[in-house]
């Protein structure tokens, strides 16, 4: 699942660590979320959502997400 994170955190002007501390992960995790290695759980989300200022919708591009998954459905 693509994500905006890497961008909110670059423009809030954060590091890695820093978002992971304040969401209460590892860097690690927040690693991965950004390689599009692991989808954040919706409650890492929200949280995520919480300190950029913006909606789950806007950080996770569940609109486009929701196209791409229609788009690979319709194929089968």
């Amino acid at each position: 699942m693509k994500t905006q994170v890497r961008e909110f955190r670059s423009q809030a002007g954060m590091t890695q660590q820093q978002l992971a501390d304040l969401v209460h992960v590892s860097t690690r995790t927040i690693i991965s979320i950004e390689k599009g290695q692991y989808s954040p759980s919706l409650m890492l989300a929200y949280r995520m959502a919480l300190v950029f200022g913006v909606t789950v919708e806007e950080l996770c591009c569940l609109a486009e997400n929701k196209e791409l998954e229609d788009q690979a459905y319709a194929d089968l």
